[in-house]
């Protein structure tokens, strides 16, 4: 067996397993973003929130934690 074999064979060894991973990271993205898309869309359409009321909150978020622990 040749060197250039075996290197051949770990390359599409190391292609694979990235390939793999890569799916698996897009599938799990893809589900998130599903996922924080059906949320947004519950919150405006049942209580009229709107995201950009919804980023507010998260942007206040760590000083309304912060005020919990210190009040």
């Amino acid at each position: 067996m040749s060197v250039d074999l075996v290197v051949v064979i770990a390359a599409l060894v190391v292609t694979w397993l990235v390939f793999t991973w890569l799916v698996k990271v897009l599938k799990a993205s893809f589900g998130t973003a599903i996922s924080i898309a059906i949320i947004i869309l519950i919150l405006q359409l049942v209580f009229g929130i709107g995201p950009q009321d919804l980023w507010e909150q998260i942007i206040h978020l760590p000083q309304s934690i912060q005020d919990v622990f210190t009040n």
